[in-house]
């Protein structure tokens, strides 16, 4: 993605709700996009990052595209996957 183009979104109003909190595009466009069933509700079947070990840590972040993450503590690459 173009770092000047804006992500296709479903739900436009959100999304603008959420860039003018000051989330990124990419997180702004990540939820805007999830299914409204789900949105809101905290939790999930996996289990918290603290629990992950930093090798599985850094292969997430490599997957979302944080970068500097080689550098990265275990307890930076959790703040950075939460904050993405």
């Amino acid at each position: 993605m173009a770092k000047d183009k804006r992500p296709s979104v479903k739900n436009e109003e959100q999304y603008e709700a959420l860039r003018d909190q000051g989330l990124s595009k990419e997180k702004s466009a990540r939820i805007a996009n999830s299914d409204s069933s789900t949105t809101g509700k905290k939790g999930g079947k996996s289990p918290k990052y603290e629990e992950w070990t930093k090798e599985v840590l850094y292969s997430k972040a490599k997957e979302v595209g944080i970068e500097n993450r080689s550098k990265m503590s275990k307890k930076e690459l959790i703040e950075a996957l939460r904050n993405h």
